[in-house]
């Protein structure tokens, strides 16, 4: 029996580790025993709980209970935290996705005590390393013994890094193992699609009609640190929704939250709105997302899993950010970076909503079975 540490503490990672935890428990149960590790990055129950619920992910035998802090503050106690736990369950290797704090954390712990790191979501590079996500993503990797990739493009990157891709087993570190498997978030989107069709309620609780309305997400630092930058972004979502006469729908960050709630202290929450063009609504839940991104017209976000979810819903997308690891979706012209930028979040609103345009959605990320292939890969190369 193999035994597989898996940390986790963001809802992109509660996702991808329902993909993989799923296929271990239908599957593979009696060669991989799983311990999930939850580090409390996000620690709000929109936000955390209530995706172990929805996505019937084990719940976690460990909770960190991390919270907020700066990065180094935040990483430092994860470290620690995780120390102890590998101590105590001496695992064959730890299981890690993205790129968060949670990530670097896991993979300078392993790696120090000297664990095999597997790497889900490896070889992604927005090649700008003032962002927080791309210095964690390049340790991660270069410090994992198997990475799996979601794209060719990952693939590549890790070509071009020094990665030997035609290594042979036994892999280490200094001999990783890496393999291109797509896509576990998209495993899991062709799984619930349906499901929140059928269970999800929040289009009649929000009196939206179907692709009638905008999607919008903001949470990152860079976003929200500071007040003109949120404020900018708010002011062109909300003409957005002027020109348009389309609604934004915005499922409220805690960290936006917070800061909105501290800059606009005349503004009545209990109203659920900014402005008559934005509809802002508490976090949701995964099935309640999977609705919304069905279901609506645009979605425009800072989000990394969220704008690959667009894609996975066939939806033109505004990304919030100037890069992206997710090249691909820049080059099939149904997505476009932004930044804070309210001309330009504004001009390529009216682009993508051009009648003529006609988007095509290939399968860039795989084909649903990541999470089957990067099991069968664990067990022919993990030894315990």
């Amino acid at each position: 029996m193999i035994k597989i540490l898996t940390v986790i503490g963001a809802r992109p990672q509660f996702i991808k580790a329902a993909a993989i935890s799923h296929t271990i428990n239908s599957h593979y149960s009696d060669e991989i025993e799983e311990v999930l590790v939850h580090t409390g990055q996000h620690y709000d129950a929109n936000m955390s709980e209530v995706f172990f619920n929805e996505l019937s992910i084990p719940h976690e035998k460990y909770n960190l209970q991390i919270g907020s802090g700066s990065h180094a503050i935040q990483t430092a106690r994860m470290m620690e935290g995780l120390e102890g736990v590998i101590a105590k369950e001496q695992p064959d290797a730890v299981l890690l996705y993205g790129d968060t704090n949670s990530t670097l954390a896991g993979a300078v712990t392993a790696s120090k005590l000297e664990i095999p790191i597997i790497h889900v979501e490896a070889g992604l590079r927005s090649f700008t390393k003032n962002m927080p996500e791309e210095i964690n993503r390049v340790v991660c990797d270069h410090l994992s013994t198997l990475l799996f990739t979601p794209t060719i493009a990952g693939l590549n990157n890790l070509k071009q890094e020094g990665f030997q891709l035609e290594n042979k087993g036994p892999f280490t570190v200094d001999n990783p193992g890496v393999y291109h498997c797509g896509d576990v978030m998209y495993d899991i989107s062709l799984m619930y699609k349906q499901i929140a069709s059928e269970k999800s309620s929040i289009l009649t609780a929000l009196n939206i009609n179907n692709k009638k309305f905008i999607l919008a997400t903001v949470h990152r630092q860079d976003n929200t640190s500071d007040n003109n930058i949120l404020t900018q972004i708010l002011f062109a979502l909300d003409q957005v929704s002027q020109e348009s006469g389309i609604q934004v729908i915005l499922p409220l960050h805690p960290r936006t939250k917070k800061i909105l709630d501290d800059h606009f202290k005349d503004v009545d929450w209990t109203q659920n709105k900014i402005s008559s063009g934005i509809k802002v609504i508490d976090p949701v839940s995964y099935l309640d997302m999977v609705q919304l991104e069905s279901n609506c017209c645009m979605i425009i976000t800072d989000s990394g899993g969220v704008q690959k979810e667009a894609y996975f819903y066939k939806k033109p997308c505004i990304i919030l950010q100037n890069e992206t690891p997710w090249i691909e979706l820049l080059e099939n012209g149904s997505t476009i970076l932004v930044g804070s930028d309210k001309v330009k979040l504004i001009k390529a609103f009216h682009e993508l909503r051009d009648d003529n345009r006609v988007f095509e959605f290939s399968d860039i990320f795989g084909d649903g079975n990541g999470s089957k292939f990067i099991i069968e890969r664990i067990i022919a190369n993990i030894r315990n």
